[in-house]
């Protein structure tokens, strides 16, 4: 029905007030799978290093009646180490700003230095992930575990292992390969081998997309399928389309789908197999707040600063399956 002429509407209206809630909502997800799951430790220098050593392979070991000891030399370890990595986040607030009324009070100091907070612990997770080799100097760099794992690889065509360099001290970035799908025999392949090298691969980190593909393996001929019973009543019943835990011919791992892994295609081509007693994190400055930023003007300045490093105690337990597609099918 038309509207009756001189009918005041709320579009002509000078004055009515806003309504702006007061909650932000934040969907940012805080979880960091690598980090959280491995030990913390201290480190007292910006280059902490350590020792690896290993039994020698097992062979015929038989000796004649009366025969005279001959001694073999000893292997000495290897000597390995990571430079320490300074992360900061920042934030100047005027003084003003901080002192209004501001619905949800997200421009304000409190839930600046929080959320700085976070974003630090994320930011450690991306250097853990990433693909960067170490490096030393004033803006040193720690090794990213990518840089670090040799062994227990399985690589797209083309593709090359890191490591670490004895020589120089630094870790080595690994050569991309050609990607490839995600697949049931990549996974066992990788876990063959760390069973035959000794590791204990107890978690694999993958991006979200390489977790849906390792859903579609309990379509393979070779894994039971999921079996449930349909329930009776009229109670509700759900379609079961996950899976968390492989237990596959050398062990059980679970697979952990990580959203720092879906940044950016570099970290998403990698998946990573861990033994959590072979990883650390070691810090040398906690993540905290600097208090001792001079108020140089009408604002308040903020600094969140931490700096650690990534201790690979033996590479031998660790485990990667690189250039896989990690976003797509296709990329």
């Amino acid at each position: 029905m038309a509207v009756v002429t001189n009918t005041f509407q709320s579009t002509q209206a000078v004055g009515n007030r806003e309504e702006l809630s007061d909650v932000v909502s934040r969907i940012t997800p805080e979880d960091t799978p690598i980090y959280s799951l491995i030990e913390k430790g201290r480190c007292v220098t910006v280059h902490p290093e350590w020792e690896t050593d290993e039994l020698v392979a097992p062979g015929a070991n038989i000796r004649e009646e009366g025969e005279e000891y001959a001694f073999g030399a000893i292997a000495p370890p290897k000597r390995l180490g990571n430079y320490t990595q300074i992360m900061r986040k920042d934030w100047i607030i005027s003084a003003t700003q901080e002192v209004v009324s501001e619905a949800g009070n997200v421009q304000k100091r409190k839930y600046q230095k929080l959320k700085k907070g976070v974003e630090i612990r994320k930011d450690v997770e991306f250097a853990i992930a990433d693909t960067n080799a170490s490096a030393g100097g004033a803006t040193r760099e720690f090794g990213s575990l990518n840089t670090w794992i040799e062994t227990n690889v399985s690589r797209g065509a083309t593709g090359a292992n890191g490591g670490f360099n004895p020589g120089t001290g630094l870790t080595v970035a690994p050569v991309t390969g050609t990607q490839r799908a995600f697949t049931k025999a990549i996974l066992d392949d990788v876990m063959q081998q760390g069973y035959q090298n000794g590791a204990n691969f107890r978690h694999v980190s993958v991006s979200p997309y390489v977790k849906s593909v390792f859903v579609t393996f309990m379509s393979d001929a070779n894994v039971a399928p999921f079996r449930y019973a349909v329930s009776q009543g009229g109670e509700r019943n759900t379609i079961v389309a996950t899976a968390d835990y492989y237990e596959g011919p050398f062990g059980t791992v679970m697979i952990h789908p990580n959203r720092v892994q879906a940044v950016s295609t570099g970290l998403a081509r990698n998946a990573f197999f861990i033994d959590t007693d072979m990883l650390s994190f070691l810090w040398l400055r906690n993540i905290q707040e600097d208090r001792d930023v001079a108020k140089t003007g009408d604002a308040d300045k903020g600094v969140i600063i931490g700096e650690g490093t990534l201790k690979v105690h033996n590479e031998k337990g660790l485990g990667i399956a690189a250039d896989l597609f990690g976003l797509s099918a296709a990329s």
